[in-house]
């Protein structure tokens, strides 16, 4: 896109400088204002500026954001890239629909071994009860029943 040149120690420095004084006078106008909670949080927020300088990551946050302005800039202007977010939209549908198409052929194999059309019998139980088709929920229906709870 464009280049703006390299920014030296001293800018970094000088930019460092200027977050903190104003984050400190944020930060006296807030403990005035609104008590040493506020003026707390204010200093906190006051110092990540030189933290950031002091480790280098302040270059390193510009270098992500340059980074992610480039690739925004190349989605909107390239057709190339449009044509990627279409083919990667075209492959998102085609796996929903592949697999809503799966689910639809292939019945659970529980209503594969049951009579015909209508899937597998279920047991009518005594007392209008759901039908119990697995041994462990039958057992486990049987300790609630025991105990008085249906």
């Amino acid at each position: 896109m464009w280049e703006s040149g390299s920014v030296d120690d001293v800018a970094w420095g000088v930019l460092t400088l200027g977050l903190t004084m104003l984050g400190g006078i944020y930060t006296w106008f807030a403990y005035q204002r609104r008590g040493l909670a506020a003026g707390m949080r204010g200093a906190a927020i006051t110092l990540l500026p030189l933290a950031a300088y002091l480790t280098k990551t302040l270059k390193m946050f510009t270098r992500i954001a340059d980074a992610v302005a480039d690739w925004a800039a190349s989605l909107v202007f390239s057709p190339v890239v449009w044509l990627g977010v279409v083919l990667a939209g075209v492959s998102v549908v085609l796996f929903v629909v592949s697999g809503m198409i799966a689910a639809r052929s292939a019945p659970p194999e529980k209503v594969r071994k049951g009579k015909g059309k209508r899937g597998k019998e279920l047991p009518k139980s005594g007392r209008g009860e759901p039908a119990v088709l697995d041994d462990d929920m039958a057992d486990i229906e049987a300790i609630l029943r025991d105990r008085g709870i249906t």
